[in-house]
């Protein structure tokens, strides 16, 4: 017998199912604290046109942390690749959120 998987990726503010191509993962930093979000593209120029006005007005700091940008259009495509990766290799991992940093690291790893 054949299984297929199909995972989706959901926006997590509205639940909307975010397609190939029209949204994704976006990384982001406050107060010391690093934060994930899945994001449709309509949110996702939600959150920035409301954070514009900040970073317009903001200093850069010189360093780049990893995971720090926005993933490209697609993004929700590496995560389900790590979450299928993951769960072929004995993880738990869950069908949306955030997917913890060990996971993503003996992901990397493993490349």
């Amino acid at each position: 017998m054949a299984q297929k998987v199909i995972v989706e990726t959901v926006d997590d503010l509205d639940g909307s199912v975010i397609t190939d191509g029209s949204g994704g993962t976006v990384a982001f930093s406050f107060q010391g604290k690093s934060y994930e979000i899945d994001l449709s593209a309509e949110n996702r120029e939600k959150l920035s046109a409301a954070l514009d006005p900040y970073i317009s007005k903001a200093r850069p700091t010189g360093q780049r942390r990893r995971g720090s940008e926005p993933q490209p259009r697609g993004g929700g495509n590496r995560l389900q690749e790590i979450r299928e990766w993951a769960r072929s290799n004995g993880y738990t991992v869950s069908d949306r959120g955030r997917i913890s940093k060990e996971i993503q690291e003996a992901f990397e790893q493993s490349r």
